[in-house]
């Protein structure tokens, strides 16, 4: 009998998980998967291509080529793609015969435009790092020490009930005190549970995060429409008439008032501006499926988790309106699930759990661990039956 005690004791300590505190300088993950995603491609992708627009303009040197007469000198042609470069007017006449103007100039703030548009799409990024994801850390730091030390709470209590059951010289004693902590729920760490329960009636951290999601999804919609806006009206021009009886040319009487002008790098933009807005029309369907997500809970998480004492948030039916912190929560503990040690150990119970006869009556980390030390967590039958005799007997003394 000493051998399977001592295997008992040697099981449930190496059930016990090891301390966290090499683990804490790594930090939490405090954006979620679609969400990192989200940023690199929103951010980087018109990074990456107004350096190639750049790029371009460094190598091609001037981006128009004016189509001058044969008769102008090297000065007056320098001088003419300088300044239908700096006008970027087309003129044009219009249906009644009137002379007209149009302005070019998407075509020389268009590599700027898109480093604004960066700068806008990396906005939401900054205010949940500085607004939301403190509060996000401190809550995470507490949940997942508060788990996995519940975990480590229930295997010390199957400890300290076998060293009691071994030294209760009654085993009759010992059932009914067993029995009395079970009903009057003496196993239980209710702290966490109401916490989380506390944090279904917030909304700051699910508000950070729709205003994050939300900022995204107008940021796109408003890129894709002012893509597509230019596109119908300037993009689809590679060549532009411009006036150049100006400055130096303005006394010339054998210079024509306007010459055409090819725009060189309007190919490179045409490219940038439809990869940019494909990209963008993809991103959208994350966005707000980033938002959807919130309106369900993450059961699966939640039903690892009742395996612990007084962690029955699901089987008391306590889940209401998913739009609140806790649920916010829940996704950034399955994006940590590597913090957390128990989650494993415990996704293995239910396992085993779901596999047990209904008979062993198992609902906690503490009824498994007592049945895998080799305790039975419930009353002895020859001790029920000798009760029910001696309580029989009595009844039967009393009556003569």
């Amino acid at each position: 009998m000493s051998i399977a005690n001592t295997a008992a004791e040697y099981m449930l300590s190496d059930a016990l998980l090891p301390d966290r505190k090499a683990s804490r300088s790594k930090g939490f993950r405090l954006e979620l998967h679609t969400d990192r995603v989200i940023k690199f491609v929103s951010v980087g992708l018109p990074l990456l291509l107004v350096s190639l627009a750049f790029a371009r303009e460094l190598s091609t040197g001037s981006q128009i080529s004016c189509f001058t007469p044969t008769n102008f000198t090297a000065k007056q042609t320098v001088y003419v793609d300088k300044y239908c470069w700096d006008s970027l007017l087309h003129h044009e006449f219009d249906a009644s015969g009137n002379p007209a103007e149009r302005s070019l100039w998407i075509h020389k703030v268009f590599p700027y435009s898109l480093l604004v548009l960066a700068v806008a799409m990396y906005l939401p990024t900054l205010i949940w790092r500085y607004i939301a994801a403190p509060s996000l850390n401190s809550d995470l730091l507490f949940i997942i020490d508060e788990l996995d030390k519940s975990y480590n709470r229930s295997i010390r209590l199957v400890q300290h009930i076998m060293k009691i059951q071994k030294s209760c010289p009654d085993p009759q004693i010992f059932w009914d005190e067993f029995e009395k902590a079970r009903s009057e729920r003496y196993f239980e760490f209710p702290l966490l549970e109401r916490y989380l329960t506390c944090k279904q009636r917030t909304h700051y951290l699910v508000a950070c995060y729709f205003v994050r999601n939300l900022s995204l999804l107008l940021f796109t919609v408003v890129t894709c429409l002012y893509l597509g806006h230019f596109h119908m009206t300037i993009f689809y021009q590679d060549e532009f008439a411009c006036f150049i009886k100006t400055g130096l040319l303005k006394d010339e009487t054998q210079v024509p008032d306007l010459i055409n002008c090819k725009l060189v790098s309007l190919s490179i933009f045409q490219i940038i501006s439809i990869a940019t807005g494909v990209v963008y029309v993809l991103l959208a369907p994350v966005i707000i499926y980033n938002l959807v997500r919130l309106c369900t809970w993450d059961k699966r998480f939640l039903w690892v988790y009742e395996m612990l004492p007084a962690f029955d948030l699901l089987s008391k039916q306590m889940l209401g309106c998913p739009v609140n912190d806790l649920n916010i929560i829940l996704l950034f503990l399955r994006a940590n699930i590597s913090e957390l040690k128990s989650f494993s150990r415990l996704t293995v119970l239910c396992t085993l759990k779901d596999t047990a006869s209904a008979d062993q009556n198992i609902d906690t980390v503490v009824d498994f661990m007592t049945l895998l030390a080799g305790m039975d967590i419930t009353k002895p039958k020859l001790m029920d039956g000798a009760l029910d005799a001696a309580e029989s007997d009595g009844t039967h003394l009393g009556a003569v």
